[in-house]
């Protein structure tokens, strides 16, 4: 059997705007943001560096990259889910009634004009089947961190939201070579 490999997944620094259903919207990071996310990946061990293609992630990204001397493969699926209709709104400003429902089922209850659960776990697979080999570092988004951990790891819906994952949270993966997706928490740093 092959030996594991690390996959590093880094939320985004904060943006310039925070409490806003942030999903396609291209919300530019905070510089203090940008300089949490420079602290995080500090001494990791990765031979790639990936990012979203949204702003808050994609500028941590280049910024991490320059520090470390390496390229950066810039890669949209890992966004954030698409909030649709809500995408750039408070969650006070959204029905209370229909962001329940969202929450508790966001794949029968997705945001109006809006991505669901599904195919943000769908792309965020294809995303994961085409990492190159040896360790990673992704610069991405709460959403798609929990979509791999719901991918990698098994965990169903109410676990992941059990998940703080706080802007610059660093979460490392053991994936496993093999025919299925699988793979361990090594660790989670807020």
């Amino acid at each position: 059997m092959s030996a594991p490999r690390l996959l590093h997944l880094m939320r985004h620094g904060a943006p310039m705007r925070t409490g806003l259903m942030l999903g396609h919207t291209d919300e530019p990071p905070n510089p203090a943001g940008i300089a949490a996310c420079m602290a995080q990946a500090e001494g990791l061990d990765a031979a790639t560096i990936i990012a979203s293609d949204l702003a808050r992630a994609r500028q941590a990204g280049e910024a991490i990259a320059a520090e470390c001397g390496m390229p950066l493969h810039v890669d949209p699926r890992w966004r954030e889910l698409d909030f649709g209709a809500w995408d750039g709104r408070a969650s006070a400003e959204i029905d209370r009634g229909a962001l329940g429902r969202f929450w508790g089922d966001p794949d029968a209850a997705p945001p109006p004009g809006g991505e669901r659960w599904s195919a943000l776990r769908e792309r965020v697979g294809a995303a994961i089947d085409g990492l190159p080999a040896g360790p990673a570092l992704v610069v991405t988004h709460g959403g798609a961190m929990r979509a791999a951990m719901a991918l990698l790891c098994g965990f169903a819906l109410p676990q992941l939201w059990a998940f703080d994952l706080p802007y610059g949270a660093l979460l490392s993966l053991r994936l496993w070579p093999g025919p299925q997706r699988s793979g361990q928490i090594v660790g989670l740093w807020p």
